[in-house]
């Protein structure tokens, strides 16, 4: 929300929300600006259109900005040029307006972080250079900034310069990752701008290359030769990066943190990496939260580079969680504050305050339902579907059935109801935030291209610096609800 100050705001609104939102705006106080509450003449505020609003909207006289419910629909430029003043969105829950005003401070910038991700394409030998290409799109489209081409053991690569090539013509940054030095001298004469890994033993690759090395111990719990290598290259002024090793699991954890933390007081100036797979691959949990601890160690000891894969399928969203932590990290750091109330990208299937509405708010507000529709809310009593007819409250969609007057000859009513109380039981199993007609929110572990389109007259924007995103039209259930009642019209 842009700045306010000693503006006159016109908060449209619907029947129901009027009581509502004047309570939120009135617990508010004191505001910089001035404000009117006008009821628009429907029962719900989602009804709203763009078209309605202009045929009944008058007399605005002395008002800065109007804004809208979030969940109101249409072309906001088109409202405002027929208003001749700025017309926003606000947040599509009531209860999220005091942010929507800054008043748990401005909105914090994830668009910085101060760590290079390298992601890692762990078959590169044995897959084509097309599908290496588009392997390195959808890793560079989830935030990382180096592709890592991963060499296995035993397997020959034919391809692997004209893989760094191709890969260098699209524009990407690229490392060679191998355990044999053949494959890291090729890849380094081929052009690669890193090399993982070098070690005392093959230190001497640098000398044929112009490469910049990821340095490890030999053995890898062996720090003395780690610094040995590093002072080889502090001498001749190579730039390199060091890494000492992230162990599994009950198998050097612990003892690999310690090192870490070692080698960033013994080298308080030295560019360090760390590779998480040993710790999201291998780990049977959701990497989401494992991404948001490593990060947060990455952050306290500024280490400045991460390796991470995408082999297992329960990490396939492995990158992209690194991204949004490597971001969450540096904005809570730099805050000097906790990692709590930036950035909800890594919570996936929880959600910090899922149930906003009490069981007796719900039940207010279905006593002042009108019309037959039926609205979905979730409390921590359980799923809630209401409409004119009355309230009924359950934990499983089975339950509710029976005490739905859904009619039989309209389909697409029915299949709707059915997928909005599937959202609506899963967000109450989880503790989700359930918005009825809204996706549920899966963070960084649904990538946004590929979320599904969401079955509702309207589309609400997910960020509130994007409250005048355009919304779709009606979606499928609707047209087909409204095209059988045309037929049967038609037919009678």
């Amino acid at each position: 929300m842009t700045d306010t100050k000693n503006e006159h705001l016109l908060f449209l609104t619907g029947k129901l929300a009027e009581n509502r939102l004047r309570k939120v705006l009135e617990s508010m106080q004191p505001v910089e600006f001035s404000y009117e509450i006008r009821n628009i003449g429907v029962s719900v505020a989602a009804l709203m259109t763009v078209q309605m609003l202009i045929r009944r909207l008058n007399n605005l006289e002395g008002v800065d900005r109007i804004i809208l419910p979030g969940l109101c629909r249409g072309d906001l430029e088109q409202l405002a040029a027929h208003a001749g003043i700025p017309v926003v969105r606000g947040p599509d829950d009531l209860k999220d307006l005091p942010q929507f005003f800054g008043r748990k401070g401005k909105a914090p910038d994830l668009s910085r972080h101060d760590v290079r991700l390298f992601a890692e394409i762990t078959e590169a030998p044995m897959i084509t250079i097309p599908e290496i290409l588009k392997r390195a799109a959808r890793y560079k489209s989830d935030g990382a900034d180096v592709i890592d081409i991963g060499c296995l053991p035993d397997t020959p690569f034919p391809h692997l310069e004209e893989s760094i090539s191709a890969l260098h013509e699209a524009g990407y940054l690229v490392s060679i990752d191998s355990l044999e030095d053949e494959d890291l001298l090729r890849g380094g004469r081929a052009g690669a701008d890193y090399l993982l890994s070098l070690k005392d033993s093959s230190s001497w690759i640098a000398e044929e290359v112009d490469s910049i090395p990821i340095l490890i111990p030999e053995p890898h719990t062996d720090m003395p030769s780690l610094y040995r290598v590093i002072e080889y290259f502090e001498k001749k002024s190579r730039k390199y990066i060091a890494d000492s090793i992230l162990d599994p699991i009950h198998f050097g954890f612990a003892n690999s943190l310690v090192r870490y933390h070692e080698l960033r007081r013994e080298c308080p100036d030295t560019e360090i990496m760390m590779g998480i797979g040993n710790l999201t691959e291998l780990t049977e949990a959701d990497t989401t939260g494992i991404n948001a601890i490593l990060f947060g160690i990455i952050s306290e000891l500024h280490i400045g580079n991460v390796l991470t894969t995408e082999v297992s399928p329960h990490a396939r969203s492995a990158v992209r969680e690194a991204d949004r932590a490597r971001r969450l990290m540096y904005a809570a750091r730099e805050e000097g504050s906790l990692p709590k109330d930036i950035d909800g990208s890594l919570l996936t299937t929880h959600a910090r305050k899922p149930f906003p509405y009490s069981f007796e708010e719900i039940r207010e507000l279905a006593q002042e339902i009108r019309d037959p529709s039926y609205r979905i809310m979730v409390s921590e009593e359980g799923i809630h579907i209401y409409n004119r007819d009355g309230l009924a409250t359950g934990r499983n969609p089975f339950d509710l059935f029976p005490k739905l007057d859904l009619l039989q000859d309209d389909a697409p009513h029915a299949f709707y109801i059915g997928v909005e109380l599937a959202r609506a039981q899963i967000a109450f199993q989880l503790g989700k935030r359930y918005n009825q007609d809204v996706e549920l929110d899966w963070g960084a572990a649904v990538p946004p291209s590929s979320e599904a389109e969401q079955e509702k007259p309207t589309k609400a924007a997910h960020n509130l610096k994007d409250r005048n995103a355009e919304y779709n039209e009606a979606g499928s259930t609707l047209q087909a609800s409204k095209l059988n009642k045309r037929k049967k019209k038609k037919a009678s």
